[in-house]
């Protein structure tokens, strides 16, 4: 497996499928989440819909991940992943870490061989970007799913340079 990392938008990735950082209810938000939702047009929240009205009417657990169509963007698949959140003393890393092992799982079950991610659980969900980044490498590299490439897209210079750092 093949993991880089990028400054950019994971909107526009040339990828198979992008990792969400999306919220338990899939229905949208800020920050990635809403970039996506944006790029991707209105029937990424009628599929989101969808999956809340039939298998997940509670919402997508934290930790755990479901693919969707990627109707506009680039990608094929849009995998939607709910990070821990800090502030809501969702501290233990390896709740983070399933979200990038469970999310390169599904990215296997539909047949994805590339993956870009954003930085789960950065920023607002209050997760140092030094912390994501080595858990995500970490996890990355103990997966044992069949993909070909893991891309890490980030949005700033500041953030490719941790990521850098933990790949090295």
């Amino acid at each position: 497996m093949q993991i880089d990392a990028v400054q950019g938008d994971i909107t526009t990735q040339d990828v198979d499928a992008i990792v969400n950082a999306a919220n338990s209810g899939l229905l949208g938000g800020g920050g990635v989440d809403g970039a996506i939702h944006s790029a991707a047009g209105p029937s990424l929240l009628a599929a989101c819909r969808e999956l809340r009205r039939t298998t997940l009417p509670d919402g997508l657990p934290v930790g755990e991940a479901v693919a969707t169509p990627g109707f506009r963007l680039p990608a094929r698949w849009v995998i939607h992943t709910v990070g821990p959140n800090r502030h809501r003393g969702q501290t233990d890393p390896a709740l983070l870490a399933s979200c990038f092992a469970t999310s390169l799982e599904v990215a296997a079950q539909i047949g994805a061989t590339s993956v870009a991610f954003p930085a789960v659980s950065a920023g607002v969900y209050g997760w140092a970007v030094q912390d994501v980044a080595q858990i995500a490498v970490d996890a990355v590299r103990a997966s044992s799913a069949q993909v070909d490439l893991v891309r890490f897209v980030l949005f700033s210079a500041a953030a490719l340079g941790v990521f850098e750092a933990a790949l090295s």
